[in-house]
């Protein structure tokens, strides 16, 4: 079929759109990226916008990586990421199938109660009662449990176990199948796409969570990598990487320290998301199929 001018313009126009809107989206981490890599003194002297590297420096990565810190920050980031992500789709995909079962009593009872927590909760200070109630306070779990699972994913996963097949159930019912191999043999694989997209909100969540850590833990070896990102970011504590420095050279070499730290902190997660790319706009799709 032969394309209108009116066709070939909008497309056009499209394009040029999308292309200044990745711009605008990836040039602050480019920013990040050669600042890091910059001598300290350059980049306190420069202004405006970076496009390369001023001169070359792997002085601020040195230094951090130096910083016995951030190793912890990472070993707690990672357990609670890993454990973290393990349990939240583990119990989210159980309550979706239970969720999603038209045969279960009182389904939409339950619906309603747990989309009203999306909107209406008991606060901070009651959480935190209930979490140091249970004496769960100054350890890792203190960010694991009480976040064990997302209404609106939960929501998510459960429309899209919603939308298998019900003669798939009934063919496993007929051969002697339970509803956990129904759960983890027929609906799980199928519904591969959407639980990769809902791990990965997971994990993104866990790996930026600061907020909480901060609340429940005091324990310098228990604080996760964003506790240590924002301590030198808003805090500007770089001293444990600059204690050797004069003044001068601490607060030079102090803003390439920012920078560097945010690079280590944000690419691992970054690294993630190509591998789950292939999923992610098909999980979002078949989790939309039915309201």
């Amino acid at each position: 079929m032969k394309t209108t001018l009116s066709e070939k313009t909008f497309v056009s126009v499209l394009y040029v759109f999308l292309f200044i809107l990745v711009i605008i989206t990836l040039y602050p981490l480019l920013h990040v990226l050669l600042a890091s890599f910059s001598e300290p003194s350059a980049i306190i002297a420069h202004k405006g916008l970076l496009w390369k590297p001023l001169g070359f420096s792997m002085e601020a990565y040195r230094l951090v990586f130096s910083d016995p810190s951030i190793y912890i920050g990472y070993r707690n980031t990672l357990f609670i990421v890993i454990v973290g992500v393990a349990l939240n789709l583990l119990l989210t995909a159980l309550g979706a199938y239970v969720l999603s079962r038209k045969q279960v009593y009182w389904n939409n009872m339950f619906m309603f109660i747990i989309t009203f927590t999306m909107f209406f909760s008991g606060g901070l200070v009651p959480l935190y009662l209930v979490v140091k109630g249970v004496g769960l306070t100054n350890t890792l779990w203190s960010t694991i449990f009480p976040f064990a699972v997302s209404t609106f994913n939960l929501i998510i996963m459960r429309t899209s176990f919603a939308a298998v097949p019900e003669d798939l159930e009934e063919s496993a019912k007929m051969d002697g199948a339970n509803h956990f191999i129904i759960l983890f043999r027929i609906i799980v694989p199928l519904c591969l796409p959407v639980i990769a997209v809902m791990g990965l909100y997971y994990a993104v969540e866990k790996w930026n969570g600061w907020f909480y850590a901060s609340i429940f833990i005091q324990n310098h070896d228990l604080f996760p990598l964003q506790i240590f990102l924002r301590k030198v970011l808003i805090l500007s504590s770089t001293d444990s990487m600059t204690g050797g420095s004069a003044a001068g050279e601490q607060f030079q070499i102090g803003a390439t320290i920012k920078y560097a730290t945010i690079m280590v902190a944000t690419l691992p997660i970054l690294f993630v998301y190509p591998f789950i790319q292939r999923f992610f706009v098909k999980g979002v799709m078949i989790g939309a199929i039915k309201g």
